[in-house]
Order: structure tokens, then C-alpha cells, then sequence
């Protein structure tokens, strides 16, 4: 499911517009991400939680050469 598919759905069985749908979703992310970069992590019950994850950086190649 795309963010464009999301939009749709909530036009549909909300009623509303498409550009307001557009700007709720828009809004929920925006919520989402500066949650997020606050270093809070995100639960939503029934559906799922949001956590950013921190990795070691990893030694990038070059598929076409081999080389590092």
C-alpha cells in the first residue's frame, strides 16, 4: 500500500476531500518523524510501533569492480 492509497482509502470512508485526506496523512507522518527524531519511539496500539534503530556503519563495494 502506497501513501497514495492511504489517501484514497480515507477519502472514500471518510468523505472528505482528497487534499484534506492528503493533509491528514501528511500530518500523521509529520507527527510520526519529529516524534521520532525527538529519540522517542512511537506505539500505536493494534497496529505496530515506530523506533529508529542505530547500526554500524558497514564497508560499502562497487558490484561492477570488486572494489571497496
Amino acid at each position: 500500500m502506497t501513501k497514495a492509497d492511504l489517501v484514497d482509502l480515507i477519502y472514500e470512508r471518510v468523505g472528505s476531500s482528497k487534499k484534506e485526506a492528503g493533509e491528514l496523512v501528511e500530518e500523521v507522518f509529520a507527527i510520526i518523524r519529529h516524534t521520532l527524531c525527538g529519540g522517542d519511539k512511537v506505539k500505536i496500539s493494534g497496529f505496530g510501533s515506530f523506533v529508529v534503530n542505530q547500526k554500524k556503519a558497514r564497508r560499502g563495494r562497487n558490484p561492477q569492480t570488486g572494489n571497496d
